[in-house]
């Protein structure tokens, strides 16, 4: 079974608030998205960056582990026991 999972920008907003990160700081800037699109501008919008992310998500910095109340980015792994 495969099971498919579209990520909401209420979900993005959610994480982002659990990490206390801004929309840029869970984008793979080293991705060739990232820098085509320019998305170092500092002008554009946290929606903005939202939304592009829901679009392209292999933008999104990934593992992310998330409890009830905490998140944590999955590298280095270690980073996961943290909020465990």
């Amino acid at each position: 079974t495969i099971y498919i999972i579209m990520i909401t920008q209420k979900d993005i907003k959610e994480i982002l608030k659990k990490l206390d990160y801004t929309p840029r700081d869970l984008m793979r800037k080293k991705e060739d998205a990232y820098i085509e699109y320019n998305l170092d501008n500092q002008t554009l919008s946290d929606d903005y960056l939202i939304d592009f992310m829901i679009k392209h998500p292999i933008l999104i910095e990934r593992p992310i582990v998330l409890t009830n109340e905490k998140a944590a980015i999955g590298r280095p792994p270690e980073k996961v026991l943290e909020i465990l």
